[in-house]
This record gives C-alpha cells, sequence and structure tokens, in this order.
C-alpha cells in the first residue's frame, strides 16, 4: 500500500487546534486601561529592544512592566527604581501608559519622575482613531 492515512494527522491537529484556541487568551497579559486616541505613528520596536512600561490605571494607581514583570509600585518608588533599570541598560526606552479619564497632572507628575530618574526621552501610548 502506497498511500498514507492521514485521518489520525488531522485528528491531532484539531485537538492541538482546541488547545491553543483556549490558552491563547489566557496568556494575554497587562492591565485595563483606556487609552486615549490620538494621530501618530506608530513606533518601529525591534525584537531585541527592551522597553520600560509605567502604566497609570483610572484610579491612580501605578504599575511597572519590564519585559514579563508587572508590579504595583507606588509612586514614590518609581524614580529610585527607574534610575536602576536605566544605569543597567541606558538604551532602554521609557513609555507611559495612562487611563484617559486621569488628569493632565497626573501624566506630568509621572513624567517628571521619569526624567528625574535620567530617562532622557518619555514616549506615551495611545490608540489609533477609530476609523
Amino acid at each position: 500500500m502506497s498511500e498514507i492515512n492521514v485521518v489520525p494527522y488531522i485528528d491531532v491537529m484539531l485537538v492541538l487546534l482546541v488547545i491553543f484556541m483556549v490558552t491563547a487568551p489566557l496568556m494575554m497579559q497587562g492591565i485595563q486601561v483606556d487609552l486615549p486616541n490620538a494621530d501618530s505613528a506608530s513606533l518601529d520596536v525591534d525584537v531585541e529592544d527592551v522597553t520600560l512600561v509605567v502604566t497609570v490605571k483610572a484610579d491612580g494607581t501605578y504599575f511597572m512592566n519590564l519585559g514579563d514583570e508587572e508590579e504595583h509600585v507606588p509612586l514614590s518608588l518609581i524614580s529610585e527604581r527607574t534610575s536602576k533599570i536605566i544605569s543597567a541598560n541606558p538604551e532602554i526606552r521609557v513609555l507611559v501608559e495612562g487611563d484617559e479619564s486621569l488628569g493632565y497632572g497626573v501624566i506630568v507628575d509621572l513624567i517628571s519622575v521619569l526624567r528625574g530618574a535620567g530617562a532622557d526621552s518619555v514616549g506615551l501610548i495611545t490608540e489609533p482613531h477609530p476609523s
């Protein structure tokens, strides 16, 4: 017999498809924030680039995300931790992600703390306008 029976392979493929469909939403990580909309160009991000993302939720809590590590950090410790991260990796990108319901002063205070910690440039994360 010179034919290959592919039915068992199809069964295995369908089982793997179901497994990936169930586990994919569980792998999503992050903090839920309603980002403001803005017309801006997207950043060119290389896989090797390390990015520090500081998130401010609507209730005013701060989170720092460096790669896979994400933790709640009070504003008083953000300067110290950011300066340590920047001294270890001077080429790191620092981005701020803030809820759109926050006041302007909260984001300005955070950017001021990050600049004081040694971040030469701080980027803002936004959502594109819906078309």
